[in-house]
């Protein structure tokens, strides 16, 4: 664990001495590498607020070099990147391109054969986060199986992972599928969009054994162990990299009764509950961009405060942590109204909501994760792009 902390110090001097040439770079920005394959072809986007060449939009970039986009595809939180986590979003016209965005996070969650209709090539450039009940994988899972089913090309224009430098947590129990887990990955996968997509084409998972034709464009200068500040928010209530890191640990409370920070500057950098002991920290939750309506609005919550966690050193960790939703379970005054169904799914199975009651200790949950976890990086090997 030292040496992983310590490449991770040594990556963040190294990047602060080097040129831009030595970043991490997004495999949108390498066009010689998919112009040739996009030419003379209608294609469809899915993106979002993410899908960057420099500081210009994908979807800008390609009709300025004389590509014909014919649609465009927008996840959760929308092609805007600012929906409330979990609202849905409503098609609509781009307001300069007037091409169709059609949301895949609002009537339906895959696109139909009607929205295929005139695409020859479809392409996914959206910025994940590496975490399984992060959305957008199960939006590339969904968009896959209608390119499968349509005959039409898929493209994954890949994207470096920020947490793509480890794998943990329980992996999913198929019994337990949902929005936010499809397939039977850990909480933390450690692989890129085009990584995951290759799994999940190699492995069989898409619906009924179908087969995406699927590019896979690579990142340059990317490797597992790279350190890669983000340069656009993924979405609303990831407003930096400390709440990047801290996400797939502090997630696990919005199966709770307690409150992550929403609504609140720091979202995913704190947590408490107006039940909660006081010992000496407290905050307010109140509407805000990508929390119109948050849980406790306008009352004081007690709890933990972590928006110092990456200064001081807690994340990045290469490993996922426990000891607070276990400390916060064992604080809370009536813990029978603790967890409620959210947990499960999030989670992947029911055990560990399970583990935690029964007192078991962070490091004992986390060796019960063992088995699956080591068959699951065997299947993971397959597939890395990247060292």
């Amino acid at each position: 664990m030292k040496f992983v902390i310590s490449l991770f110090l040594s990556s963040l001097f190294l990047l602060s001495c080097a040129g831009k040439e030595e970043e991490p770079t997004p495999a949108a920005f390498y066009f010689d590498d998919y112009e040739h394959l996009i030419s003379n072809s209608q294609l469809g986007i899915v993106g979002n607020h993410t899908s960057m060449v420099g500081d210009v939009h994908l979807v800008d970039t390609l009709l300025g070099r004389g590509h014909t986009i014919a649609k465009i595809f927008g996840p959760e939180h929308g092609f805007w990147g600012a929906g409330n986590a979990g609202s849905r979003i409503i098609d609509e016209k781009h307001p300069v391109h007037d091409i169709d965005i059609i949301s895949l996070y609002g009537k339906k969650k895959k696109p139909d054969s009607s929205d295929m209709d005139g695409i020859d090539i479809m392409i996914f450039d959206i910025q994940d986060v590496g975490v399984r009940f992060y959305t957008y994988i199960s939006t590339l899972q969904y968009v896959m199986e209608a390119c499968a089913e349509n005959d039409v090309r898929l493209i994954v224009l890949d994207r470096p992972n920020p947490n793509g430098f480890y794998v943990d947590g329980p992996v999913l129990d198929t019994a337990y599928k949902s929005f936010v887990g499809l397939t039977p990955i850990p909480v933390v996968h450690g692989m890129t969009v085009g990584e995951y997509a290759l799994m999940l084409n190699g492995e069989g998972w898409l619906e009924n054994g179908v087969e995406c034709d699927l590019e896979v464009i690579k990142c340059g200068n990317y490797s597992h162990d790279s350190y890669y500040n983000l340069p656009v928010s993924p979405s609303p209530n990831l407003p930096n990299m400390n709440s990047v890191y801290l996400y797939p640990s502090l997630c696990f409370f919005e199966g709770t009764v307690l409150s992550c920070g929403r609504g609140t500057g720091s979202p995913f950098q704190l947590f408490g509950h107006p039940e909660m002991p006081d010992r000496g920290f407290s905050f307010v939750p109140g509407p805000n961009e990508g929390s119109s309506d948050p849980r406790f609005n306008g009352v004081e919550c007690y709890g933990v405060d972590l928006r110092q966690a990456a200064g001081k050193g807690i994340v990045p960790a290469p490993r996922l942590q426990l000891k607070w939703i276990i400390d916060a379970y064992n604080d809370f005054p009536v813990k029978e109204n603790f967890f409620n169904s959210y947990f499960t799914l999030l989670a992947g199975n029911e055990s560990l909501e399970e583990k935690i009651i029964s007192g078991m200790s962070e490091e004992e949950i986390r060796a019960s994760w063992k088995k699956d976890l080591d068959e699951f990086r065997l299947i993971r090997d397959n597939y890395l792009l990247y060292e």
